[in-house]
C-alpha cells in the first residue's frame, strides 16, 4: 500500500500541472507576453541611459508606451482579460512610466542639482504609482454617466512619462545643451507628476469607436504618422508631446460642458 500510495501522490502534482497547462490559452498568454515585452523595453532604457545613449533610451520608452497601448486592446479583442493581467500591467506601468523616466532624466540632467534633483525624480515616481493605484480603485465605479468613460481622471501614466522626457527629446532634436538645465527639466517632472495625480479630465482613447467610413482615413493617418516617425522621429515625437499638452485644456472644457448639460437636464426633471 505504501508503494501504491507513493505512486498515487507522485502522480497528483503532475496531473495538476497538466491540467493548468491545458487551461492556459493563447488568448490569455499573448497579452501578458506583450506586457512583459513592454517592461523589458522600459528596463532596457535604463541600460542605455547608464551608457549615455539617451536617444536609444527614449526610443525604448516609446516602444514601451506603444506596447502598453496594445496589450489591453489585444486582451479585449481575444477575450483574454484577467485579474492577473490587470495586476501585471499595473506593475509594468509603475516601472516603465514611473521609475524608468525618472531615472533616465536624473542620469541625463538632474545629477548636478544634487539632493533636490533626486527629490524631484522621486516625486515623479511616487505620483505615477499613486495615479496607477487610484486608477485601479476606480475601475468599474458606479454612478458615472456614459460619456465619462471617454475621459481619464488626470493624465495617464504613459502620457506622464512622455511629458517627463519631452525636454530630452527636444534636446536630441535641437542639439542645444541649454535644454538640459536641471531647473527646466525639473519643471517638466513636476508638471508631469502634478498632472498624473490631478483631477483634471483628459481624453481617453480606449472608448473611441471608429465608424466604418472613417477606417480608411484612420489607416492613412497612421501611415503618415509612421512615415514621419521614420524620417524625423525627434521632431515628430516633440510635436506629439506638445499637441497632447495642448489638448488638455480642450478636454477640460468639453468635460465641463457635458457636466453642465447633464446638470441642466436634471433640474427640470427634479421640478416635475
Amino acid at each position: 500500500m505504501s508503494l501504491g500510495g507513493e505512486h498515487e501522490s507522485s502522480d497528483r502534482p503532475v496531473g495538476r500541472v497538466e491540467q493548468r497547462l491545458k487551461s492556459l490559452s493563447i488568448n490569455r498568454i499573448l497579452p501578458n507576453m506583450i506586457t512583459l515585452l513592454a517592461m523589458c523595453a522600459g528596463l532596457t532604457a535604463i541600460r542605455y541611459g547608464l551608457n549615455e545613449q539617451f536617444d536609444k533610451a527614449v526610443l525604448a520608452i516609446v516602444l514601451a508606451i506603444i506596447l502598453d497601448g496594445v496589450d489591453g486592446r489585444v486582451a479585449r479583442m481575444l477575450k483574454g482579460t484577467s485579474k492577473f493581467g490587470a495586476e501585471l500591467d499595473s506593475l509594468a506601468d509603475a516601472i516603465n512610466f514611473g521609475a524608468v523616466p525618472a531615472l533616465l532624466i536624473y542620469l541625463w540632467a538632474m545629477q548636478d542639482a544634487g539632493r533636490l534633483g533626486w527629490a524631484v525624480c522621486l516625486l515623479h515616481m511616487v505620483c505615477c504609482v499613486l495615479r496607477l493605484a487610484r486608477f485601479n480603485t476606480m475601475i468599474g465605479a458606479a454612478g458615472l454617466p456614459p460619456w465619462a468613460h471617454s475621459y481619464f481622471t488626470g493624465v495617464p501614466a504613459p502620457a506622464g512619462a512622455g511629458i517627463a522626457i519631452l525636454p530630452l527629446i527636444l534636446s536630441i532634436e535641437t542639439q542645444r545643451g541649454v535644454l538640459d538645465n536641471p531647473y527646466l527639466v525639473g519643471a517638466f517632472l513636476v508638471l508631469s507628476a502634478s498632472l498624473m495625480v490631478s483631477r483634471v479630465p483628459t481624453y481617453s482613447m480606449k472608448s473611441i469607436r471608429i465608424k466604418p467610413q472613417y477606417v480608411l482615413f484612420l489607416m492613412l493617418l497612421v501611415g503618415v504618422l509612421a512615415a514621419f516617425l521614420v524620417t524625423d522621429p525627434w521632431l515628430t515625437l516633440s510635436a506629439i508631446g506638445f499637441i497632447y499638452i495642448a489638448s488638455i485644456p480642450i478636454s477640460v472644457l468639453t468635460y465641463r460642458r457635458l457636466e453642465k448639460r447633464d446638470a441642466a437636464a436634471v433640474v427640470p426633471s427634479a421640478q416635475l
